[in-house]
């Protein structure tokens, strides 16, 4: 099974760009599913990205589309996420799940089940972003 370890968080301003790591270690040949989500205090863990490693679609929270983008170095067995234009609303602790794919759900990340925090079996520890204003 792949283990997830995130870093690149900080404390930055309102516009400033930030990019978060994902690095995946162990069972990096298989198929995955490769989600962003954030959660603030008091608030529930809401998805922000998702990205495939058998097609690299993609898919994006309104939040967020336009700002933010997934990319994938596969040397480094590592999943970016990269946050420009940041908002004080972004701060969050940010934390990368995954979910393995195969045949019966090769399509995971343009699913509704890709926004569902339940449905992701591996997770990292998380890394905090702070935009203040």
């Amino acid at each position: 099974q792949v283990q997830l370890v995130e870093s690149g968080g900080g404390q930055v301003q309102a516009g400033d760009s930030l990019r978060l790591s994902c690095a995946a270690s162990g069972s990096t040949s298989d198929y995955y599913a490769i989600a962003w989500f954030r959660q603030a205090p008091g608030k529930e863990r809401e998805a922000i990205s998702c990205f495939s490693t058998v097609d690299t679609s993609r898919w994006y929270a309104d939040s967020v589309r336009g700002r933010f983008t997934t990319t994938r170095d596969n040397a480094k067995d590592t999943i970016y996420l990269q946050m420009n234009r940041l908002k004080t609303e972004d701060s969050s602790t940010y934390y990368c799940a995954a979910e393995v794919l195969r045949p019966g759900n090769v399509a995971w990340c343009s699913g509704f089940v890709a926004r569902l925090s339940g449905e992701y079996e591996i997770w990292g520890r998380g890394t905090q972003v702070t935009v203040s204003s």
